[in-house]
């Protein structure tokens, strides 16, 4: 698509121009609208689990509730605290929303289907993922109140004690994949353990794929990690004096990088737009259908364990992230790269 704007009256760099922005409005459109299908979807989920009905009145079967609260959001007037940092405060949930969005850049949908095919594909994801907690840090002492600050600190703390396990075991996945690139990875996954695609078919990942799970989790501040918005300690945590459209951002980005995580999940161990098994008549199913159903699969584990799991305390939190993620973690990179050593270079240095 590309090379054909190019060839308009467009000229190189102005093809080059209206084509990215096209491609971008081609993710950042339907992943918009699938926060509020997930949210809606989640809703119904939990009142299922409790046995209740959920959402219903708004639409058939309730379907357009996650559109009637943005709505509601939209015309609700935006009050910023007398003593808050008006520039900070007003800043901060653009930052957590912009961030959301330009991890999805180079996320493979599907054989050359992406943004931006680059090299370091995964370093990309980690360092843009990374800035997210930027956002709820300035939230925190942009607004000149104890509980935002207190829930400020908490993210701080535990995206940091998360993201170095995540380090480790993604570590082990580009050490067995050979490349960084988001399409070498899933591509090094085609037949891994027989007629499988995927690591987490193999016993030596599977391990890494459910403490990625449980990372991610907490990467993303979800239940049974979420101490930044625990609403019986910090009233609603580093959200507590935002509203209109600037919480809504918070939303929006926090839902956005539930969907990512549901993605990364999927590429990362599970084949990504691959189907489950090497079989051909499979293949005959888009690709990106393949990565959605998968994801769709972490989705509801997110909202089942976010139903049925209490929220752990923050001694806890912390106990899990350095003193069982952070060994195990570092002790599979010894242990995968040791394997690569023996089987495939042969045991030679």
């Amino acid at each position: 698509m590309t090379a054909w704007f190019q060839t308009t009256f467009l000229g190189e760099y102005g093809g080059w121009f209206v084509a990215n922005t096209i491609l971008i409005l081609l993710i950042a459109l339907p992943l918009m609208l699938a926060v509020a299908m997930i949210i809606y979807a989640e809703r119904k989920l939990w009142a299922a689990f409790a046995l209740r009905r959920g959402p219903n009145v708004v639409g058939p079967l309730g379907v357009l509730q996650s559109f009637a609260d943005g709505l509601k959001v939209f015309l609700q007037e935006t009050i910023i605290p007398s003593a808050a940092n008006r520039g900070l405060f007003l800043i901060a949930p653009i930052i957590t929303f912009t961030v959301a969005l330009i991890v999805w850049a180079v996320v493979p949908f599907g054989p050359g289907m992406m943004l931006a095919d680059i090299n370091v594909g995964l370093l990309y994801i980690l360092a843009a993922s990374s800035l997210g907690v930027y956002g709820v840090i300035i939230a925190g002492w942009a607004s000149n109140s104890k509980y935002p600050f207190y829930s400020a600190l908490r993210a701080a703390a535990q995206m940091v004690s998360y993201e170095v396990s995540i380090g480790f075991i993604l570590i082990s996945v580009v050490l067995w994949a050979g490349t960084f690139n988001m399409t070498g990875i899933v591509e090094a996954q085609r037949s891994h353990l027989w007629i499988t695609n995927g690591f987490g078919f193999n016993p030596l990942f599977f391990p890494m794929a459910v403490m990625f799970m449980i990372s991610s989790l907490a990467e993303t501040a979800r239940a049974p990690f979420d101490l930044t918005e625990a609403e019986s300690e910090l009233v609603a945590g580093y959200q507590t004096e935002y509203s209109s459209m600037a919480f809504a951002l918070y939303w929006l980005g926090e839902y956005a990088n539930v969907i990512l995580m549901t993605a990364l999940n999927a590429i990362l161990f599970w084949g990504g737009y691959l189907p489950p098994i090497d079989w051909a008549p499979l293949y005959h199913v888009p690709g990106i259908i393949w990565l959605f159903a998968k994801m769709l699969v972490f989705f509801f584990i997110f909202a089942w364990i976010k139903a049925t799991v209490p929220r752990y305390r923050y001694d806890q939190l912390m106990r899990l992230g350095w003193k069982v993620f952070l060994p195990i973690s570092l002790f599979w990179v010894f242990l995968v790269s040791g394997y690569l050593m023996l089987t495939r270079y042969g045991g030679g240095l």
